[in-house]
């Protein structure tokens, strides 16, 4: 009887991302790491793939990038980790490292309340907070927060993957 080996899970997204909740088993390949590896990727990646990222867009760019080197069993998470944790699956949680989301809203509520109490003494800095409520509404629109993007340059959020360590830990689950 041949039973299906189980699919690989690649969750693209960012280290810092990664760390503090990720699906049991799944194998961290940053989105940019992928595209720039794609075609070496293909050696380990020879049963069915699921990709994974927060809510789904970036594993869908992951896809796009394997299909174009030949790999044909790609599969996305619908809905991402998102999707993935309201609907209570197993995941592998730390304390040492707070989540992005987690990080942008400490940000944003940080320059509202800065903008708000500052324009008791300069009015014009009630623009700060609304220029942080115009990111935050254009973030959800888009599904794509620039703040995100910018906190993910702080030095103690980059975490970058080497991929040679990549490559060795896909071996080490063949």
């Amino acid at each position: 009887m041949g039973t299906e080996p189980e699919p690989r899970i690649i969750d693209v997204r960012e280290p810092s991302e990664f760390g503090p909740a990720h699906i049991p088993g799944a194998y961290n390949v940053p989105l940019g790491l992928l595209k720039e590896h794609r075609h070496e990727l293909r050696e380990h990646l020879d049963q069915q793939v699921v990709l994974v990222c927060r809510s789904g867009n970036r594993a869908t760019e992951a896809a796009q990038a394997l299909a174009g080197s030949g790999l044909t069993h790609l599969h996305v998470l619908t809905g991402g980790m998102v999707a993935w944790e309201q609907a209570g699956a197993p995941v592998n949680r730390t304390s040492d490292r707070w989540a992005m989301e987690r990080q942008v809203r400490l940000v944003a509520g940080s320059l509202v309340a800065a903008g708000v109490l500052g324009s008791l003494l300069r009015p014009e800095l009630k623009w700060l907070s609304a220029t942080v409520g115009a990111g935050l509404m254009g973030a959800a629109a888009t599904d794509s927060c620039m703040m995100a993007k910018a906190l993910q340059k702080l030095p103690y959020n980059r975490q970058d993957r080497d991929f040679g360590t990549v490559m060795r830990e896909l071996a080490q689950g063949d």
